[in-house]
């Protein structure tokens, strides 16, 4: 009557990998997770950058300014800038070249390598400078004993958040890249088995 069935075998065929609806998903899953990358990697890098702070110390008679605390006093910091903004490009650049492709249906193999080579790189410098600037920020809450480093964060409160919300979110980018960089291999999988 106004039964329809659909066959088994049409059924594997929707679902299977490779498919047209499977590489539209992975598509927009990597423009999403692209744009993310930007938004988290531009939100670490004005958060590093506005992180400066001046103190002033009162003494009886005079007062006195100490040193103000910024991201360029550490060499870390300014890797942990610069790095980011790479990737703040580079999340850029590969958005469009992601959106463009899948536009056109034509996603190469050549494409997805360079995606996927590209992405991995992203994630060891991203992840690299999320470790120096984690080993600055531990330093300035902590110190070192050993060496007689004092801790300076209770004294640069302001800053040390600072530093510490650009370095969470910077590991949240990490994750993001990680992510994107799983998905960019098995989408090459795809596409070449």
């Amino acid at each position: 009557m106004g039964y329809e069935t659909k066959s088994t075998l049409d059924t594997e065929r929707s679902t299977a990998p490779g498919t047209g609806t499977t590489t539209k998903s992975c598509s927009m899953t990597q423009v999403v997770l692209r744009f993310v990358l930007f938004a988290a990697t531009l939100t670490s890098i004005v958060v590093m950058v506005t992180s400066k702070q001046t103190k002033n110390i009162f003494l009886p008679g005079t007062p006195i300014r100490i040193p103000a605390a910024e991201f360029t006093n550490s060499p870390a910091l300014i890797y942990f800038v610069v790095a980011l903004s790479v990737a703040c490009f580079y999340s850029i650049v590969s958005t469009f070249v992601t959106v463009s492709a899948f536009k056109k249906h034509s996603c190469s193999a050549v494409l997805l390598l360079n995606l996927a080579i590209m992405d991995a790189v992203m994630v060891g410098i991203v992840a690299s400078a999320t470790g120096a600037g984690g080993g600055v920020a531990y330093l300035g809450l902590k110190g070192n004993k050993e060496v007689r480093w004092g801790k300076i964060c209770h004294i640069y409160d302001k800053f040390c958040r600072h530093v510490g919300g650009a370095i969470a979110v910077s590991l949240f980018a990490s994750v993001v890249l990680l992510l994107l960089s799983i998905i960019s291999v098995l989408s090459l999988y795809k596409k070449i088995r």
